[in-house]
């Protein structure tokens, strides 16, 4: 990610992050970032971002940013305080499928900004847990049917398997006028293996919290807000883009970018099996394992692996990017990250290629289908990630992270 870019994003996180009143719906302002080589050679680093031209007009705010030489539109959380969610939401009732990670997050935060939402789950741990944290039986909670034929908004947050597997009882609800909701853009791309075709006369958006949805929940706790995307795949009533936006900002967006449902759940496929989750995890037992085969101990070769990666220089990047991490250290380490990190991506751009591939080819999301759908699929879940847990670098991180000084008993 160019400099430009990596600062746009930063502005937009500290102006969510840092908004403290809502701003009129009367009067909203166009802020229209603009870069040209000469602008950017001219200003110093950390004034990249803040040319701003700001107008008044009486309508929704539109932010306009240069994302690296793209411009892109971005929809901030002021342009929807809770008094304007209300207004829209007025004369609906918002059915959340699924009380897991997503449903939860997002449900709770609809419910804190004083939306009218009920939840839709099959009775089992979700359901007992929906109840624990306030919601009623009967009144709040529903079982699956019921609860979507209440519902004039369907938020389908159930996982992609169930998603797949309910569809035909489902289907039936989705009535002309309603509105179909997704986090996700799996189930409706990869229609041929999932069964889910929305019907014609519906409106059906999609709203994607870049996170999972217990991060989702605690930095609209916090005040905050995660980033996310924002599609169209039907407009029927032509107010489709309008309420996606609105209903971003509801379950706790702080900005939103727009994509498709297609852009978004190949991204996302890959970005879970790359370095989001899937090659962090074989990067970290790689070097760990080589440390260890050469004689260093547990602690050590965890803490040069991953302790110091997710305390120390990880933070700097979130904060002002790679070379500003790197910049920030020593000049040795500067003068091998630069010289390895060429032959990192050489061996890994074919990998990463391959990877890609097997997401739009669809081989990724039938894996999931069959693997996610299986009657055993807990059980045989939980010795995956057991076999990550037991191994000796995470039983290491256990003893590490209790060193801590925030972990220490007073």
């Amino acid at each position: 990610m160019t400099l430009i870019a990596r600062a746009a994003i930063r502005q937009l996180t500290t102006r969510v992050s840092g908004a403290a009143s809502a701003v009129p719906t009367s009067a909203r302002s166009l802020s229209v970032l603009v870069r040209s080589p000469a602008i950017v050679t001219n200003l110093p680093r950390a004034s990249l971002c803040r040319t701003v031209l700001t107008f008044n007009q009486h309508t929704r705010g539109l932010k306009t940013i240069d994302f690296g030489g793209t411009k892109e539109v971005v929809y901030e959380r002021t342009d929807y305080p809770p008094q304007k969610l209300q207004e829209t939401f007025k004369n609906d009732t918002l059915t959340v499928l699924g009380y897991g990670p997503q449903g939860r997050g997002q449900a709770l935060n609809l419910r804190d900004n004083k939306l009218n939402v009920i939840i839709g789950s099959r009775k089992g741990p979700s359901w007992d847990k929906a109840v624990k944290e306030g919601w009623v039986p009967g009144k709040t909670l529903f079982e699956i049917n019921e609860a979507c034929e209440k519902g004039t908004i369907i938020m389908n947050l159930l996982s992609d398997a169930a998603q797949s597997k309910l569809w035909n009882q489902i289907k039936p609800f989705l009535t002309k006028g309603k509105t179909l909701y997704f986090s996700h853009g799996f189930s409706v791309v990869f229609a041929k293996d999932t069964g889910v075709v929305p019907p014609k006369d519906i409106d059906v958006i999609l709203v994607a919290p870049k996170g999972s949805g217990t991060t989702v929940r605690n930095l609209f706790l916090e005040g905050r807000g995660i980033n996310g995307s924002v599609a169209v795949y039907q407009d029927v009533s032509g107010k489709a883009k309008e309420r996606a936006i609105a209903l971003g900002v509801g379950v706790g967006t702080g900005y939103l970018y727009e994509t498709t449902f297609k852009q978004e759940v190949y991204s996302d496929l890959y970005g879970e099996r790359g370095v989001l989750m899937g090659a962090i995890q074989g990067l970290f037992l790689a070097q760990y394992e080589v440390l260890r085969a050469h004689g260093h101990s547990p602690s050590e070769a965890f803490n040069e692996t991953v302790e110091e990666a997710t305390q120390s220089l990880y933070p700097l990047v979130g904060a002002n990017g790679m070379d500003w991490m790197y910049a920030n250290c020593s000049t040795t380490a500067q003068r091998g990250a630069l010289d390895w990190y060429r032959r990192f991506y050489n061996l890994n751009r074919p990998l990463f290629e391959e990877l890609y591939e097997s997401v739009a080819n669809g081989t990724e999301t039938r894996r999931s289908l069959d693997k996610n759908s299986r009657p055993n699929y807990r059980a045989e879940l939980e010795v995956e990630l057991a076999e990550i847990a037991d191994h000796e670098m995470w039983r290491a991180g256990k003893a590490v992270r209790k060193l801590r000084p925030e972990n220490q008993k007073q």
